[in-house]
Order: C-alpha cells, then structure tokens, then sequence
C-alpha cells in the first residue's frame, strides 16, 4: 500500500505525462496549420530516401504531415500511447522517443521507394506501441504487462495491418522498423 507521498507523486507524473502529450499534439495540429497556410511549404522537409540534400527529414519526419486528416489519424495512438509510456518517466518516453525517430529516419532514409517523401508521426506511433506491449514483460511488472496486453489486445490487429505492404501510399516500413526499434528500446531501457 503506498503513502500519501507515493500517491502524491503518481497524480504528478500522471499530470506531468498528460501535459507533456497535449502539448506534443497540439504542437503537430499547429505545425500542420503553418504547412497549409504556406502552401504546404513544410511538406518537402520529409524524409527523401538517399538524398543527401535532405537529411533534415530525418529528425523533422514525426513532426510533419500531409494534411489534417494525417495529423488526426496519428493524434489519438500518440496521445494514449505517449501518456502510458510517460506515466513511466518523462526522460525516459523522451529517449525512447528520440532513438525511436533516428531508427525510423534513417530506416526510411535507406529503403523507401526513391522520389518519395515521407512524414507523419505513425512510425513513432508504433514504436511506442511497441514499447508499451513489451516494457511490462522485460521489467516482469505485473501492471504494466497487463496495460500491455490490454493495448495488444485492442490494437494489436491495427499494429499487424499496418505493417504489411498492402497500400502503396502508406510507408508500411517506417511502421515496421517503428515497431521493432519499440522492442529493441523496451529491452535497452529495462529497469531490474
């Protein structure tokens, strides 16, 4: 049973965590109103596989998308996913997050389709999803394994589709390699 201090402490974090995804989320609807009202200025900052000319993409990539629509198919998972995986510490959803977007960027960098561009924030989306399915199992914490499975169980069959190459205007990759550098970073941050 936890004390009044312990209590105290998760009802911070769990603020913490909650502000922390809103704002991300809020950052990627108002990135997206600067990109329409420029005409889309902002759409070539995406990743262009193997062009030197525009490594920016691969940092900027998970920031940028094609439209509203995008944005919003993308905002709910990272609000709810980003807010579980925080509620497990702010700098550690930060890392995760930060090695999760370099394995995306320069994993879409390397083998997309040539003459396309890439962005949206879907491949941190399923890193996350990646993550948070198998934290509780490596930390053996019985909590989270349950959220785990509890979030497998109600997105896992998105998480599978998404990763097939079955819509050429999807990066089915960037969701693939998301997915696994969201394992590999739940096996590299465990916690004994």
């Amino acid at each position: 049973m936890g004390t009044a201090q312990d209590t105290w402490s998760q009802t911070d974090r769990a603020k913490a965590a909650a502000k922390l995804m809103l704002g991300w989320v809020a950052l990627l609807w108002v990135i997206e109103a600067i990109d329409l009202a420029t005409g889309h200025a902002l759409d070539p900052y995406g990743i262009h596989p193997r062009d030197t000319d525009h490594l920016i993409g691969i940092a900027a990539h998970p920031f940028l998308h094609f439209g509203f629509g995008h944005v919003a198919s993308n905002s709910l998972p990272l609000l709810v996913l980003g807010f579980i995986a925080a509620l497990g510490g702010i700098r550690r959803l930060l890392a995760v997050s930060a090695l999760n977007i370099a394995a995306v960027g320069i994993g879409s960098w390397l083998i997309a389709p040539p003459h396309t561009v890439g962005a949206g924030a879907s491949g941190l989306v399923f890193g996350l999803f990646g993550y948070v399915v198998v934290r509780g199992f490596v930390e053996r914490k019985p909590l989270n394994a349950a959220v785990g499975l509890v979030i497998g169980a109600l997105w896992g069959s998105t998480a599978f589709l998404g990763i097939l190459p079955t819509d050429s205007g999807v990066g089915w990759y960037a969701h693939l390699i998301g997915l696994v550098a969201g394992v590999a970073t739940a096996l590299f941050f465990r916690r004994p």
